[in-house]
């Protein structure tokens, strides 16, 4: 008999007392492993390394006293600028030990970025990872009446002499000596679920970042898992492959903290292939970028394979989809079909999966609209995705599992969480994750709720009799043409993202007659085309202006969308010579365009698209 909400609620009460606190929860698993089972890898300087329980707890508290010895108070903030590495999450937890408040920096983000983080969150002490991060720090510090301390992850960094910075291998040394054990255990035993955890800056796609508060309950609602629909313990492996200071991979691998299994950092998102090979991790978070360009690959590949073989990879693709789809019914698998199955796994399958490592139980996808049809290919492989969705302000909203998972939707409501459609068509939710409010902003807060306490997503959606959300696009995203038709642009550039030759691609139309696209290409595989067609050129630019990559482009581009309707179809394009990128403001940290700054940044190709309308 399925559960109602105040029976989700009395268990949700029951695991808040049992873990309450997020520094609390890892320091009981270092308690109980010791140094019987790894708890984190990674490999800053190119071999891995592994750190016990024993080892990362040892770490945690050693760090938390080194911040209780630079005068660290409650509540005060701490900042961490940094990619993924086992240093990130000491610093964190540290942080939460002392009931200070931990508040990331997107590695990538420019020192105008990170230093309106630091001014409106008043950070005073700052961990950063490489020499790019140390020397955007160092020029804050320099001018900064807040900034007061840098301490720096990687000991190849060169760095200046001086009190303000230091090695984090010298403040964890700082901290084994300075004889704050009973201080800490003070603030240790004061610990509560409704402090303050984080301060979560949204990388919005208009206007300046925003500090997401949420408390340790907050987040501990994101890792309730009350059905038990994830299977995930001891012995599992998984890779934080986003960046942690976004509140997805955040949030999961806290989770795997929970589940005492083992977790892998990955510090460079570009060897994510060699990463994957050497990890071999059953679970990860990823975005839709990386599925799509792994199956452009793989049906671009197959375009130019034999009748046989294309035969053959279809054969093995269908029988692996039956199989998949009686898994996830929980059917029996009969011997012929089982029997199918064995070679097709073994001839086509197996080498799919290998490349993930092939130990995949699942694989969570989120942060961006993803295709149906890919989503359905890597499902026939045995290649597990599973679709969510949610946001800084409240996350997660709905997530799809084994048993529960439709290709197109984003999964279904979670059992703590409340959802419901505005008349515009807008998701508004209510759920434990939700966050507190905006820092400092609260005007703004007050907009992003309705008047009777439900967040206002931003999202356009439907929600279906199963519970099932589907995302359309984002509010502001949506486009108006001249004639009066809405566009959805995130649905085509879904379909264009999927080319193997197309990098990225922004969609303009709003207020036009028709709709046209600015085509990043993807340089790696146009150059080798090129070549291969004795296309003569020296530069992208040259490369993007041969009238035969232009041809080529519109029969892919036409190709890709051919399922549109005719409002929506690309009618012109521009092939531009270089990425759309995170210091030009054109994307967010995570990717998403900046649709304002692209048409201010690509004014003149944009008008010259629409000449003569």
């Amino acid at each position: 008999m399925k559960k109602v909400y105040h029976e989700y609620n009395k268990e949700f009460e029951y695991f808040l007392r049992t873990e309450k606190h997020l520094a609390l929860m890892v320091k009981n698993r270092a308690d109980r492993w010791k140094d019987s089972k790894i708890a984190v890898r990674h490999k800053p300087y190119g071999a891995w390394i592994s750190y016990t329980w024993a080892d990362f707890g040892e770490q945690i508290d050693a760090a938390a006293r080194g911040l209780l010895a630079l005068d660290v108070k409650e509540t005060e903030k701490v900042g961490i600028f940094s990619h993924n590495r086992v240093e990130w999450s000491i610093s964190d937890l540290a942080t939460l030990s002392i009931r200070a408040v931990s508040v990331p920096i997107y590695g990538t983000d420019s020192q105008q970025e990170a230093n309106y983080i630091i001014e409106d969150a008043r950070i005073r002490i700052l961990f950063v990872e490489n020499q790019d991060q140390y020397d955007k720090a160092r020029a804050i510090l320099a001018a900064s009446a807040v900034l007061e301390k840098i301490i720096v992850f990687d000991k190849t960094v060169s760095i200046d002499t001086g009190e303000e910075i230091m090695y984090f291998t010298d403040f964890l040394a700082m901290g084994r000596g300075c004889g704050k054990e009973e201080e800490l255990e003070k603030r240790l035993r004061r610990l509560s679920s409704d402090d303050l955890a984080t301060l979560i800056y949204t990388s919005g796609t208009t206007g300046d970042p925003k500090g997401v508060m949420l408390s340790h309950k907050n987040i501990l609602a994101m890792m309730f898992d009350p059905d038990g629909h994830i299977d995930l313990g001891e012995k599992d492996v998984n890779l934080a492959f986003l960046p942690l200071s976004h509140v997805f991979e955040r949030a999961w691998t806290y989770f795997i903290f929970l589940r005492s299994a083992e977790n892998h950092y990955c510090h460079d998102t570009k060897k994510i292939l060699e990463f994957l090979k050497e990890s071999r991790p059953m679970y990860m978070c990823s975005v839709p970028r990386m599925w799509e360009k792994v199956y452009a690959t793989v049906m671009e590949g197959l375009s130019k394979a034999s009748p046989l073989k294309k035969r053959l990879f279809t054969w093995a693709i269908e029988t692996g989809g039956r199989v998949a789809v009686r898994k996830r019914d929980v059917q029996p698998i009969p011997l012929i079909l089982s029997a199918q199955y064995a070679l097709a796994d073994r001839l086509v399958l197996k080498k799919i999966r290998a490349i993930f490592g092939g130990r995949t139980v699942f694989y969570n996808v989120g942060g961006a609209a993803f295709s149906a049809e890919i989503a359905e290919f890597f499902f026939k492989t045995g290649v597990l995705l599973l679709l969510g969705y949610g946001m800084t302000e409240c996350f997660p909203i709905c997530i799809a599992n084994a048993t529960h998972n439709k290709f197109g939707t984003s999964g279904p409501v979670l059992p703590m969480v409340k959802v419901r459609l505005s008349d515009e068509g807008e998701i508004q939710a209510q759920s434990p994750s939700m966050m507190i409010g905006y820092y400092n902003k609260p005007e703004l807060t007050k907009e992003t709720f309705t008047p009777d306490g439900w967040i206002k997503t931003g999202d356009v959606g439907t929600i279906d009799d199963e519970g099932y959300i589907t995302i359309t696009d984002r509010i502001k995203d949506l486009m108006k043409t001249s004639g009066g038709k809405y566009i959805a642009p995130q649905k085509i550039e879904i379909l264009l993202n999927e080319d193997l030759f197309i990098e990225q691609s922004a969609v303009i139309g709003n207020g036009r007659q028709y709709v046209s696209a600015l085509i990043v290409p993807a340089f790696d595989q146009l150059e080798n085309y090129a070549r291969d067609h004795d296309i003569p050129f020296s530069t992208h630019e040259d490369l993007v202006t041969r009238p035969e990559i232009k041809d080529f482009y519109r029969g892919r581009i036409d190709r890709q969308t051919s399922s549109l309707g005719q409002v929506e179809k690309i009618k012109k394009f521009t092939l531009i010579s270089h990425e759309f990128t995170q210091e030009a403001r054109e994307i967010t940290p995570t990717q998403k365009i900046r649709r304002k700054v692209i048409d201010k940044n690509y004014t003149d190709f944009i008008e010259a698209m629409y000449a003569g309308e």
